[in-house]
C-alpha cells in the first residue's frame, strides 16, 4: 500500500493536478468541518444545548479546554481517508462505513458462512441477554430487541426487567413482543429501583451459560453472539469476554469505533475499557451477588472489577470486533459524560473499593486533571523513601547536559536521589569544565567511558556504578519541568507487578514525542500518538491515561535495579536503536507489566546529540538492529497486546488499519469434543 501511494504521488497526473488539489483541499476541509459541527450540534440536542455546554466548558476549563474538546470530537466523529485507502472506497462513501464493508461484512453470505462455522464446530453455549428497561423511546426499545432476534447464533434468550416505567406503552410493547417470541422473558418491577436493582431482577430469570449486558436503546450487530460463542469455545475458562464498540446515531448511522487492546489493567482503572459488549460467566455473577445497588452510573465498571478479582486477568478475553452499537442521543452517556455528572462519584467509589479489596487502601483515586472522562490513581510511596539513581550518558554538548542536570537539581522535590553521568569521551573544554563542576556536588557522580558510542554499553556501565534501589535511565536532552516527577514515576515503579515506567515526553514545539511504544508500527516499533498537540487527549484518551504498553522509551525510564540486573541489562549488540524496546520486552517476559505514566511529563530535545538513523552507515546499522528484533520478538511485533489489530501499522495516529489484521473467520478453532 505504501508503494502504491508513492507511485501515485510521483505520477505525471498527480503533478499536473497539484494546483487543483491545492485549491480543493481547504474547500474539502471546510466542508468536513461544517459537516462535523452539524453532526455534533444535532447529537447534543440542538444549538441552544450545545452553546450551553460550550459555556460551561469555557467557565470550568477555559479556552484551551474547549479547544481540546473540539479536537477530540474531530477524532471521534470524523475518520479521514488517507490516500492509500481512498482507492478502496466507493464514491462518497464514509471511510468507516467502507472499512466495515470490506473487513467486517454482515451481508447474507458472510452471516451464512459464520453460522455454518458455528454449526460445524458444534458450539451450543447459551447466552442470556440481560436488559434493564426504564421508559425508553419505544422505537429504540423495539429496535434493541429486534437486533437480538436477528442474531446468527441461535442459542440465546433475552431477559428484560421493566423498572416501573411510567409510560404504560412500554409494558404493552414488551408484552406484545414476548407473546410472539418465547425466548423473550419478562419481569415487571412494582417499584422503581434504578438500573442496578433492575438488572439484578433480570439476572434472576436468566439461565444461560453467559450473561450479555445490553442497554434498552442500543443495538447488537447480527454476528455479536456468534463471535462471543466462538471466543467462549476457544477460551473455555473465560470469566469475562468483551468486544470493540461504536456509536449509532438516532437515525442508525454508525460512527466513532473504539478499537480496543487486550485487557489493560491500569488503563481499566482510568476508563471502563470493557464497557460494551461485555459478556460474563453466569456462575461468577451469581457468586459475587450481581450488581451492587448504590453504584448507579458506574454499575458495569464496578461489576467488572469484582469479576476480575474473582477470575483473574488471565481469564479475560478480548474479541477485536465491533459487536455493540452504543446509541447516541441527547442525555445519553454515550454522547457526553458531563450530562451524567452523578456517575463520577460512583466511578471513583468503584475503583477505590476495588483497591481496598486487593490490599491497597492508601491508593488515591481522583479525576485526571483537565482530562474529561478519565480517572487516575496514585499509589502510596515506600517508607522510607528509597534512593533513586539517575543514569545519564553524554558526550560534549554541554548546553544539553547542563539543561538536563540543572533542571533535575533545581526542580526535583524528591529528597533521596543521585545522578550518575556517564561521559562518553567528551573533548569540548566547556563540557569538561561543566563535568568537573557538577562532580563536586555530593548528589552527582561522573564516570568516564572512552569507548565507541554504544547506548546499551553506556547504560550498563552507569548502572554498575549506582547505589540506588531504583534506577532512572535518562537521555542528556531531557528537560525536567515538574517538581514531583520522581514521586510520580516511583509510585508505579514500586508496585511488585510493574517493571519499566515511562514518562510522557514532549518536543519543544509542544507536540507529543512519546506516549508509549507500539510494536509493529514501521516494522518494529514506534511511539504512540507521536506529533499530536498539547490538549489533544489521543485516541479515546489513550495519550492521557496511565496504562500498560509492551515497551516505553528509555529516554526517561524508571525500574528497580534488581529487575535491571535480573534481565542482564541492555543488550550491547543493539548499539543505538531498539535497545530500550528489547530491554522492556525482556522485563515483560519476567511477568511484569511496563507502564506509561502521562502524569510524569517532560520536554525531550530528541536525538539532538547524535545524527540521523536514515543516513549512510547508520541506515545499515538500523536495518541490522531491526532484523535482530524481528528474529527475537517476531510474534509480539506482529500482534502487540496493547494495540488493536484494527489499527494501522503505517503511522502513529491510531487510525484504522487498511486492511484489518483480524482474520475473517478463525479457521484454527477446533470442534467441540464429542
Amino acid at each position: 500500500m505504501h508503494h502504491l501511494a508513492t507511485a501515485l504521488q510521483q505520477s505525471l497526473c498527480w503533478r499536473v493536478t497539484a494546483p487543483i488539489r491545492w485549491v480543493g483541499t481547504p474547500i474539502n476541509r471546510t466542508r468536513q468541518k461544517v459537516a462535523l459541527v452539524r453532526r455534533s450540534i444535532a447529537m447534543r440536542g440542538g444549538v441552544g444545548k450545545t452553546a450551553s455546554q460550550a459555556v460551561n466548558i469555557l467557565r470550568n476549563e477555559g479556552v484551551q479546554g474547549l479547544q481540546a474538546r473540539i479536537s477530540n470530537a474531530e477524532r471521534l466523529l470524523n475518520v479521514p481517508a488517507a490516500a492509500a485507502q481512498a482507492a478502496l472506497l466507493q464514491p462518497g462513501e464514509d471511510p468507516y462505513h467502507g472499512w466495515l464493508r470490506l473487513y467486517d461484512p454482515t451481508d447474507k453470505a458472510a452471516m451464512a458462512a459464520l453460522g455454518q462455522k458455528i454449526e460445524d464446530l458444534g458450539i451450543t453455549t447459551t447466552f442470556s441477554v440481560v436488559m434493564p428497561v426504564y421508559n425508553p423511546p419505544l422505537d429504540y426499545l423495539r429496535q434493541a430487541i429486534e437486533s437480538v432476534q436477528a442474531q446468527v447464533y441461535p442459542h440465546w434468550e433475552i431477559c428484560i426487567a421493566d423498572d416501573a416505567s411510567p409510560n404504560a406503552a412500554v409494558r404493552e410493547l414488551l408484552t406484545e413482543l414476548a407473546a410472539q417470541d418465547p425466548r423473550i422473558k419478562l419481569v415487571f418491577r412494582e417499584k422503581n429501583g434504578h438500573i442496578s436493582a433492575a438488572t439484578n431482577s433480570a439476572l434472576e430469570i436468566a439461565t444461560g451459560d453467559y450473561i450479555a449486558l445490553m442497554d434498552n436503546d442500543d443495538l447488537l450487530p447480527p454476528h455479536a453472539l456468534a463471535y462471543m460463542a466462538l471466543a467462549a469455545h476457544q477460551h473455555p475458562q473465560a470469566g469475562l469476554i468483551y468486544s470493540d464498540e461504536d456509536k449509532v446515531t438516532e437515525d442508525n448511522v454508525r460512527q466513532a469505533p473504539y478499537f480496543k487492546c487486550q485487557f489493560n489493567y491500569e488503563l481499566f482503572l482510568s476508563q471502563n475499557m470493557i464497557s460494551h459488549f461485555g459478556v460474563y460467566r453466569r456462575s461468577v455473577l451469581e457468586e459475587i451477588g450481581g450488581f451492587r445497588v448504590g453504584y448507579e452510573g458506574a454499575q458495569d465498571w464496578d461489576l467488572a472489577l469484582r469479576v476480575i478479582e474473582k477470575v483473574g486477568p488471565e481469564n479475560i478475553v478480548h474479541v477485536p470486533r465491533v459487536l455493540y452499537h452504543w446509541r447516541i442521543f441527547p442525555g445519553s452517556t454515550a454522547l457526553a459524560l458531563e450530562e451524567k455528572d452523578y456517575a463520577l462519584k460512583a466511578q471513583i467509589e468503584s475503583i477505590t473499593s476495588h483497591l481496598q479489596r486487593i490490599g491497597k487502601p492508601d491508593t488515591q483515586v481522583y479525576p485526571a486533571p483537565g482530562i474529561p472522562g478519565l480517572l487516575r490513581i496514585k499509589h502510596r510511596l515506600p517508607d522510607p523513601l528509597p534512593l533513586v539513581s539517575i543514569v545519564i550518558p553524554t558526550r560534549d554538548r554541554v548546553e544539553l547536559l547542563s539543561m538536563c542536570v540543572n533542571s533535575i537539581l533545581e526542580k526535583t522535590a524528591y529528597p533521596n536521589y543521585q545522578i550518575v553521568v556517564v561521559d562518553n569521551g567528551s573533548t569540548d573544554e566547556k563540557a569538561l569544565a561543566y563535568l568537573d563542576s557538577i562532580a563536586k556536588d555530593e548528589r552527582v557522580k561522573v564516570i568516564r567511558a572512552d569507548i565507541p558510542f554504544n547506548y546499551s554499553a553506556l547504560n550498563n556501565l552507569g548502572v554498575a556504578q549506582t547505589d540506588g534501589e531504583y534506577l532512572v535511565l535518562m537521555n542528556n536532552d531531557i528537560e525536567i519541568t515538574q517538581t514531583d516527577w520522581l514521586e510520580e514515576m516511583l509510585a508505579f515503579a514500586c508496585q511488585p507487578d510493574i517493571g519499566c515506567v515511562g514518562a510522557q515526553l514532549w518536543y519543544p514545539n509542544n507536540t507529543l514525542q512519546h506516549g508509549g511504544v507500539v510494536l509493529g508500527i514501521g516494522g518494529v516499533a514506534s511511539h504512540a500518538h507521536k506529533g499530536i498537540p498539547r490538549g489533544n487527549f489521543g485516541y479515546f484518551g489513550r495519550a492521557s491515561a496511565h496504562q500498560m504498553f509492551s515497551a516505553v522509551t528509555a529516554a526517561c525510564l524508571m525500574i528497580r535495579k534488581s529487575t535491571y540486573q535480573a534481565v542482564d541489562g541492555f543488550d550491547e549488540t543493539l548499539k543505538v536503536a531498539y535497545n530500550d524496546v528489547d530491554f522492556c520486552l525482556k522485563v515483560r517476559a519476567q511477568g511484569l507489566r511496563n507502564l506509561y505514566n502521562p502524569f510524569a511529563s517532560f520536554i525531550h530535545h530528541e536525538s539532538a546529540s547524535r545524527g540521523s538513523d536514515q543516513e549512510g552507515s547508520n541506515q545499515q546499522r538500523l536495518a541490522a538492529e531491526a532484523a535482530i528484533m524481528k528474529q527475537r520478538w517476531g510474534a509480539l511485533i506482529a500482534d502487540d497486546p496493547a494495540y488493536s489489530p484494527n489499527l494501522t501499522l503505517l503511522g502513529d495516529d491510531f487510525s484504522m488499519a487498511w486492511p484489518s489484521r483480524v482474520a475473517a473467520l478463525d479457521v484454527s478453532v477446533s470442534p467441540v469434543a464429542s
